[in-house]
């Protein structure tokens, strides 16, 4: 299917996030200039991580790199793992319509593709990562399964109803969105965070997931699901993510209230809560010598691979392994407890 052209909203968008992205960028190297000479490992060095899927997973120190945003997975010095070898579909999710929001890159590419593995059609809403999100639309074709891609921006409402509208039009239905896309900048003090920057945080994060499901409830049937995609910062705070662990909160208490909400259309709604997982948005967050110890503070000592997150998506996403589940927030998170 052809790829509509990017729209001048998320031009703009882009160039709104690589600009708060400089301006960050400027006071991290004013902060790094004054700290020069007090090393720091982060209390991480000796710890050896945990196996995964592979049994070696990538492990702090990670690739040092700083990506403009909104982040370029086929521009990744050390590429996450997202094609699961490990993962055997069995039509879990056989001639399901599905849509992932943020699902070029990272956890929704992981996600698209075990979708797809199960038997899903895949729609995917990005901003303008196009390299990207075509190859995660081969991906979702070698598995079997159709994909459609639709770029734009999550916080204005008219294209949210236009994706949904569109994924209708191409799959005759929808049984499940995924609500994925986020904005994430760190910042060391409150006094760093600008009405801007936390607006553009509140509004992709909160307000793109409220207004993806506000315009595909209409079409959801009885079975049907949504499942967010929360974080650990949603459910311990994170210092120097403010804005972004606020709206994960949010999006937690959004679940559950919109659970509530539709239990009785029997449309069921739940979330995932990662921690720490090595995927674009992260270098296009921390500078390149922090980046290194991405992950290195979980119990398991390391990042999370998108393809450890996104069986977890598959599972809340799959009548037959969680229909008598709703209102809850799944962590994925490398830690105890």
């Amino acid at each position: 299917m052809s790829r509509d052209k990017q729209t001048p909203d998320a031009q703009d968008t882009v160039r709104k996030q690589q600009r708060i992205q400089r301006e960050q960028d400027h006071r991290d190297a004013e902060a790094r200039a004054q700290a020069k000479g007090q090393p720091d490992d982060g209390g991480t060095q000796g710890k050896k991580a945990a196996p995964g899927p592979h049994r070696d997973e990538p492990a702090p120190p990670m690739s040092r790199q700083h990506l403009a945003k909104p982040g370029l997975e086929a521009e990744m010095a050390q590429k996450p793992r997202f094609a699961a070898p490990h993962y055997q579909g069995s039509g879990k999710l056989a001639g399901f319509a599905t849509l992932v929001t943020g699902g070029d890159s990272g956890i929704g590419r992981a996600v698209a593709v075990l979708y797809a593995r199960e038997g899903a059609d895949v729609a995917i809403v990005y901003l303008n990562e196009h390299e990207d999100a075509e190859r995660t639309r081969e991906l979702v074709e070698a598995e079997g399964g159709r994909c459609l891609l639709i770029p734009g921006d999550v916080k204005d409402p008219a294209f949210c109803r236009e994706a949904v509208a569109k994924t209708v039009q191409a799959f005759g239905k929808l049984d499940v969105l995924v609500n994925n896309a986020a904005f994430q900048e760190h910042a060391q003090a409150i006094e760093d965070l600008s009405e801007e920057r936390f607006d553009e945080t509140l509004r992709t994060n909160v307000y793109g997931y409220f207004h993806m499901a506000k315009a595909a409830v209409p079409h959801l049937r009885r079975g049907a699901s949504i499942v967010n995609c929360g974080s650990v910062t949603g459910l311990k705070g994170s210092k120097h993510l403010l804005d972004y662990s606020a709206t994960k909160g949010a999006i937690h208490a959004f679940t559950m209230s919109l659970a509530a909400n539709l239990m009785d259309k029997g449309i069921r709604v739940n979330a995932v809560a990662p921690g720490p997982v090595w995927t674009p948005l992260n270098p296009a967050d921390k500078p390149a010598d922090e980046i290194a110890q991405f992950g290195a503070g979980t119990d398991m000592g390391r990042p999370a691979q998108p393809e450890e997150i996104s069986p977890a998506f598959v599972f809340l996403a799959a009548p037959c392994c969680s229909s008598y589940i709703s209102g809850i927030v799944l962590p994925v998170t490398g830690s105890v407890g």
